[in-house]
């Protein structure tokens, strides 16, 4: 059985306990990512992976690559990407950060 408090909360109180829940969820879902990149022995991705990893279609990663969004790293005729980059572009933080 589940049991429910009321209690007086501010309108400010409620957006800061709501934020302090938020920024909790943040932080463990960007522990995860960290941890599942430094355990994995590969430090890129495949297109197809990194399409994967973004839910989208290969033609997109391609596009995102010709419009500067994603920087192709190519080996012969292979093409792969930094996993830290796509990190970073998911939570669009800067390079220099």
């Amino acid at each position: 059985m589940v049991e429910t408090t009321i209690s007086k909360v501010t309108p400010n109180e409620l957006v800061e306990l709501i934020n302090e829940g938020i920024k909790t969820q943040l932080q463990a879902f960007t522990a995860r990512i960290n941890s599942k990149v430094q355990t994995d022995e590969r430090p890129h991705l495949t297109k197809r992976e990194t399409a994967k990893f973004f839910d989208v279609s290969v033609n997109c990663i391609t596009d995102w690559s010709k419009k500067g969004i994603l920087s192709p790293h190519k080996v012969g005729q292979r093409v792969y990407f930094s996993k830290e980059e796509c990190i970073r572009v998911m939570f669009k933080q800067s390079k220099t950060a």
